[in-house]
């Protein structure tokens, strides 16, 4: 059933608003944690192979969405691609398959975050709680991990626009922490660093496997381009622009990871590498303060990283905030979630409920975050993949529908799009895949499906014929 209802939603993000939005998701912590790693599995070269194989992937299923947020620029972006598509039952699928994956990122920056501060303060740890598998949990942990996740849920509440702002300074300070990596690495760095790790492998054979291994994580970590649909009312940017941006972040993105990661193996040598490894595990912080001949500017890089955890938790909790609404406004999920600020237009309900979830989160501890972020990145590329198949569908069932921002060679890039996102989610399944899920990990999945299924039995008992309705804005 669809409603013909004016948007509830004001228009006030620009250009620069969602291109940050898009690109500080796509930025989190990862790239000072994980690039040591990845050198020694790939090499450096080998590993900014993989993350362009990697981005290639993201950026055939980036293009679908690109031309389904043009054709309908509705709040809750998945919620209605795929109801168009799929009907009331795919549709809230795919859009409760996109609010797990962004709950759990939420949960997780919130522990993320008060961990990094034991990285810049050593004393930080203070007033021993209780142990969660293997985690000790501090008072002062708690502490820092409640009043960020209360800091998000309150200047997204006090509207996007805000939250858009706050994105821009932190993207703006990762950017520049970025640059001034690579720049003092291609002044004091040195080709022969480079030499011992180019690419990693005895054989060409190996290599290639190498790479590849790499090349099947580097999507998971360049999600975040789909919270630009999830916002889409509240842009006042040309649809066609709009389409075009969703690229641009992507290819920012991969470019930032490549930059990083190249600067890093021009710094450090294979030794060094290994060193930060089995050390402190923040390799990026060890090479920027190698190039400075300073601690200090370890911290610094650290504080950009830090930045980063920020705009993924700030994007992500737009992005589920705003799926959230659009499945109340259809009576998928209680009508409660639909609720908006009297003065600020933002759904308040949703987002008090994951300020609340990140509020919670860290009181169990980090392992179970690690588990919580896994099973969010399989929600996530099963979203992903629907809407890809989304995209095939409604190009034949409805081609005279209008697209700003129109792609060109749709059938190949629809299946791509369908089989390389279908694949993740193959890979989390598959045993010996390097990312099957873990007993806990299918635990939570288990339980976010099952109250999936509560809320949809419960919904569709209740509402009958208003469960599923899509609103069409007349605005």
């Amino acid at each position: 059933m669809i409603e013909k209802k004016g948007s509830s939603f004001d228009k006030v993000l620009n250009s620069v608003d969602i291109l940050v939005l898009a690109f500080g998701a796509m930025i989190g912590w990862g790239w000072v944690v994980s690039s040591g790693g990845w050198i020694q599995k790939a090499g450096t070269v080998g590993t900014v192979i993989g993350f362009i194989i990697g981005g290639i992937m993201i950026y055939f299923v980036g293009l679908t969405y690109a031309e389904l947020t043009g054709a309908m620029p509705k709040c809750g972006g998945e919620h209605v691609f795929s109801y168009k598509a799929f009907g009331a039952t795919g549709s809230f699928i795919c859009t409760w398959a996109i609010i797990l994956s962004y709950i759990g990122v939420a949960c997780f920056e919130a522990c993320s975050f008060p961990t990094i501060i034991q990285y810049i303060f050593p004393g930080f740890m203070k007033g021993y709680l209780y142990t969660v598998a293997g985690f000790d949990v501090y008072a002062t942990w708690l502490i820092v991990a409640v009043a960020m996740s209360v800091l998000i849920t309150y200047v997204n509440i006090r509207g996007i626009k805000a939250a858009a702002i706050l994105q821009t300074i932190l993207t703006v300070i990762i950017g520049v922490v970025g640059i001034v990596l690579a720049a003092s690495s291609a002044v004091n760095g040195s080709a022969d660093n480079l030499s011992e790790h180019f690419i990693i492998g005895s054989t060409q054979a190996e290599s290639i496997k190498n790479i590849l291994s790499v090349a099947i994580v580097a999507p998971f970590f360049l999600f975040g381009f789909d919270v630009i649909p999830q916002a889409a009312e509240e842009i006042k940017v040309p649809m066609k622009k709009v389409g075009r941006i969703i690229m641009m972040s992507i290819i920012f993105a991969v470019v930032f990871y490549a930059m990083v990661v190249f600067a890093i193996g021009y710094a450090l040598n294979s030794k060094e590498i290994a060193e930060s490894v089995n050390g402190t595990g923040l390799v990026a912080a060890d090479a920027m303060a190698k190039m400075f001949g300073s601690s200090v500017m370890a911290k610094v890089l650290i504080i950009g990283g830090m930045c980063g955890i920020l705009t993924s938790w700030n994007s992500f909790v737009i992005g589920g905030s705003r799926a959230m609404f659009s499945m109340a406004e259809a009576y998928m999920i209680p009508p409660s979630f639909a609720k908006l600020h009297k003065k600020h237009k933002t759904p308040v309900n949703a987002l008090l409920l994951i300020g609340l979830l990140s509020v919670a989160a860290p009181f169990f501890g980090r392992a179970m975050l690690v588990w919580i972020a896994d099973s969010a990145s399989m929600a996530c590329c099963t979203a992903y993949c629907l809407v890809s198949i989304s995209f095939l569908v409604l190009r034949k069932k409805e081609p005279d529908m209008p697209r700003p921002y129109k792609i060109k060679n749709y059938k190949l890039i629809g299946i791509l799009a369908s089989v390389l996102s279908g694949g993740m989610v193959l890979l989390y399944i598959i045993p010996g895949s390097g990312c099957t899920l873990t007993s806990q990990e299918w635990v939570i999945t288990a339980g976010g499906t099952l109250l999936g299924i509560i809320f949809y039995i419960a919904c569709k008992t209740k509402y009958k014929d208003r469960f599923g309705s899509i609103r069409e804005t007349t605005d």
